[in-house]
This record gives structure tokens, C-alpha cells and sequence, in this order.
């Protein structure tokens, strides 16, 4: 596979600014409250660690979910599967879903309804990137990170065929 060219669309230090910037959020909201961070495979995981890491709290527990939507590479078509489940219950737990990025907001979607039927406490979303020139459901980010144009993005977890998710910043591969 030949390398692409990738030009720096967020530097890994505005990244981690904004990371802190939301663990505060976070932190604060859900004071003296236990927090189950739900991160969604494999996207999130840098984010989810970074995250996890900026909120002062010793009531935070981590769990994951891994979905996968059937459709092309550029669009979903909202039918979605579950390939990994969470492995603790979460009824009564304050749940965050911790997405990489919202686009269509199909996905999300059906995550959220799906958490809802838990007997969750709460569910809430802080997502690190929204697109909303793709958006075709009306998605609520409780926290989020950056809103970007209609691009394709690499790194910081964010993946292309499997490649360039430990790029420290988000680029935009061309």
C-alpha cells in the first residue's frame, strides 16, 4: 500500500487542550456520581484513554462497544450490528458514550437507543469530531470536541483501511 499525503488539520496539541478542556466539563457535571464511559470500537480508544485520564474522578469506570454499520466506505446505511458488548451492566449508571467522530448520526443513533434500553440512569454523548454536513439524524453531543468540514480524517484514532491511527493529530488525507 503507498503512503497518502496528509496535511494537519488539528495539531495534537490543540487536541490535548481540548481533552482537558472536557475531562473539567465532565468532571464537574458528574461530581460524586460513579460515570461509566462507553467507548466505541475502535475509533475512540486514544480519545477514550486521554479522556478517561482528564476527568478527576476515582468513579470512573471504562467499558466498549463495538459496532459496525453494512453500506459502502463513504456512507452507512443504519443498519447496524453489535461485534463487541459491554461486559458490566450499566442500569442505574450515568453512561457517556464516547465516539470518535458523528457524521450521518445513524450509528449513533441506534447505540444511544440501544443503551437506553439498559435502565441506564443517564445517557449522554462527547464525541471529539462532528461533521455536520453529513448529518442525516439530528444528534444531541452533550460534549464535543471540534466541529469539522465534510473532509475525510486520519490519526488520533481515526482510521483509514486499518492505517493511520496512531498519527497524534487529525489529518486529512489526500
Amino acid at each position: 500500500m503507498s503512503e497518502k499525503k496528509i496535511t494537519e488539520l488539528i495539531s495534537a496539541a490543540k487536541i490535548a487542550e481540548r481533552v482537558r478542556e472536557l475531562g473539567a466539563q465532565i468532571t464537574s457535571e458528574y461530581a460524586g456520581r460513579e460515570l461509566v464511559l462507553v467507548g466505541v470500537l475502535k475509533g475512540s480508544f486514544l480519545f477514550l484513554a486521554d479522556l478517561a485520564r482528564a476527568i478527576e474522578s476515582t468513579e470512573v469506570r471504562v467499558e466498549f462497544l463495538g459496532v459496525q454499520s453494512y453500506g459502502d466506505e463513504t456512507s452507512s446505511s443504519g443498519v447496524v450490528e453489535i461485534t463487541f458488548d459491554l461486559k458490566k451492566p450499566i442500569d442505574g449508571k450515568d453512561v457517556l458514550v464516547v465516539e470518535d467522530i458523528v457524521d450521518t448520526g445513524l450509528t449513533m443513533e441506534y447505540i444511544q437507543k440501544n443503551l437506553r434500553t439498559r435502565n441506564p440512569a443517564s445517557v449522554k454523548l462527547c464525541s471529539l469530531l462532528h461533521k455536520p454536513a453529513r448529518q442525516k439524524v439530528k444528534t444531541h453531543i452533550d460534549y464535543l470536541g471540534f466541529t469539522i468540514d465534510d473532509l475525510f480524517v486520519v490519526g488520533y484514532g481515526l482510521d483509514f483501511g486499518q492505517r493511520y491511527r496512531n498519527l497524534p493529530f487529525i489529518g486529512v488525507l489526500g
